[in-house]
């Protein structure tokens, strides 16, 4: 049974989350045998958004993978519907349910 992966995907001073609209969650799932949490965030922001990203680095830790964003538009096929589908501006995300590493790591990204 592989560990729940969170995805975080930062993209011009926002950050992609699902879910309700009034807080929501970062994109996460379960990796598969053998998958590397890199490979299981990039997966799982595909699935359930269609937006193609690359996980390229782990925050320690935490369980979350910091993911660079590939497409700025999502392909067809994403199982959540559009409106499950956030780019929340960094300052927004206070309501969000986000681990504190993941807070204290988009908190260096906000546009001063």
């Amino acid at each position: 049974m592989g560990n729940v992966v969170q995805a975080v995907v930062v993209y011009d001073g926002r950050l992609l989350l699902v879910g309700q609209a009034d807080g929501g969650e970062l994109p996460s799932g379960t990796g598969q045998p053998a998958e590397t949490a890199e490979a299981t965030a990039a997966r799982v922001v595909y699935e359930l958004t269609g937006y193609l990203v690359d996980g390229s680095a782990p925050l320690d830790g935490t369980g979350a993978v910091v993911c660079q964003l590939l497409s700025e538009e999502p392909s067809e096929g994403a199982r959540l519907a559009s409106e499950q589908i956030h780019w929340t501006p960094i300052e927004q995300t206070a309501r969000a349910a986000l681990p504190p590493a993941v807070r204290t790591y988009i908190e260096g990204h906000t546009p001063v």
